[in-house]
């Protein structure tokens, strides 16, 4: 009869943080305006911001793989130390933005506008520029990255 109860009440739980997990990661902040937000340290991983006004936000230090910020509009947004593998960055827009120490390895930035963005430290490993942005992005490369290692020079294919 205990163990019954003991499983149970496991199952439950299971079911609870499955449900809880599963409710976040389908969380969905599309055309909101989310200025000077603060999701610092958060777990944000496969969230959506499309088309959503993140200006001055503080996404520093968050977990945001496989999220989607197309469209995004990142105007001095901190992103330092994001955790941005496998972000959709398509369209999005980064004016004096802090990506300093963010990892982006394969995320798709190909149409992402960067403009006097802090790139310092920054993995770009597999993410797919126009030429344009990446002669812009090679010539403020610097860092070394403290989570991977790499060269921000190396990761944009600077030469």
């Amino acid at each position: 009869m205990l163990r019954l109860i003991l499983f149970q009440i496991l199952f439950l739980g299971l079911i609870l943080s499955v449900s809880v997990l599963s409710a976040f990661a389908s969380t969905d902040y599309s055309k909101e305006s989310l200025i000077g937000a603060d999701f610092s340290g958060q777990d944000l991983r496969g969230v959506t911001f499309n088309l959503t006004n993140l200006k001055q936000a503080n996404l520093s230090g968050s977990n945001l793989q496989g999220a989607s910020l197309f469209g995004a509009k990142l105007q001095e947004a901190d992103l330092s130390l994001a955790n941005l593998r496998e972000v959709t960055l398509d369209s999005a827009v980064l004016e004096r933005t802090d990506l300093k120490d963010a990892v982006l390895e394969d995320a798709f930035a190909f149409n992402t506008r960067f403009e006097d963005v802090n790139i310092n430290g920054a993995d770009f490993t597999n993410v797919p520029f126009r030429t344009d942005v990446l002669k812009t992005l090679c010539l403020q490369a610097d860092g070394i990255n403290p989570v991977t290692g790499r060269k921000t020079k190396d990761t944009l294919g600077c030469k």
